[in-house]
């Protein structure tokens, strides 16, 4: 995570300067006021951060009993259990990326939730990751264009296959398999605020899109060279 982000920071930003790089014990750390006091010493407008669970959430809540007023820029800000146990600390200062969220918006992406939602309305069901079931759908279609479940005519078929199910196009690179698809950027804050419609396993708080990047932004340059059987 830190080798990526500067290398990424210094690629498209170069005049954001990085003013720490911390590392702490996984799992083991029950307070974190000492590292929140670095990030004010270090003047850092914003942190980036691999932290999940329990680490990112005393992380946060330590942030803002210290009335650190800065954003948190997370991968799994919006992970399973994350928005509950972060609260209102991690409203407004949690950032995170996907490839798809509830509050993505649009008629299709809507109705798709809400009928996930309706079919499973307890709280411990919630958390639909979109990639899991293009993962199979994908999967099915290509085996149906292979005519066959053998590994080797699957993988052949899934090389430039397309997903587009009316709200979340996507397709294959047969380059290197790599999935070529949307990505949103999103901020935590209480659900009925404005762009906030859904919430995360009834936990009265949710995401709204900071920036929604189509698929033909995310696609990265490849190096892979796949010996094929």
């Amino acid at each position: 995570m830190s080798s990526l982000a500067r290398s990424a920071l210094a690629a498209k930003r170069p005049d954001i300067a990085v003013v720490g790089d911390e590392f702490h014990p996984i799992g083991r750390v029950k307070d974190f006021a000492p590292y929140v006091a670095k990030i004010r010493a270090s003047g850092a407008d914003a942190v980036i951060t691999g932290n999940w669970g329990n680490d990112l959430t005393l992380l946060v809540k330590a942030a803002r009993e210290q009335g650190l007023d800065t954003k948190f820029y997370t991968f799994y800000g919006n992970s399973l259990g994350a928005p509950a146990a972060l609260g209102d600390a991690g409203v407004g200062r949690v950032v995170a990326v996907a490839d798809w969220h509830p509050n993505a918006g649009g008629v299709a992406s809507d109705a798709w939730y809400a009928a996930f939602r309706a079919r499973f309305p307890a709280a411990q069901d919630d958390y639909p990751v979109l990639r899991m079931p293009l993962m199979i759908e994908t999967l099915a279609a290509a085996m149906s264009r292979a005519g066959s479940a053998d590994p080797t005519a699957v993988a052949r078929a899934l090389e430039g296959i397309k997903f587009d199910n009316g709200f979340h196009a996507s397709w294959m690179r047969a380059d290197d398999h790599q999935l070529i698809q949307p990505l949103y950027v999103m901020e935590m804050d209480k659900a009925g605020t404005p762009g906030v419609h859904f919430d995360n396993e009834g936990s009265g708080y949710g995401f709204r899109t900071v920036l929604a990047l189509p698929p033909e932004r995310t696609v990265l340059p490849t190096v892979c060279r796949m010996k094929r059987p």
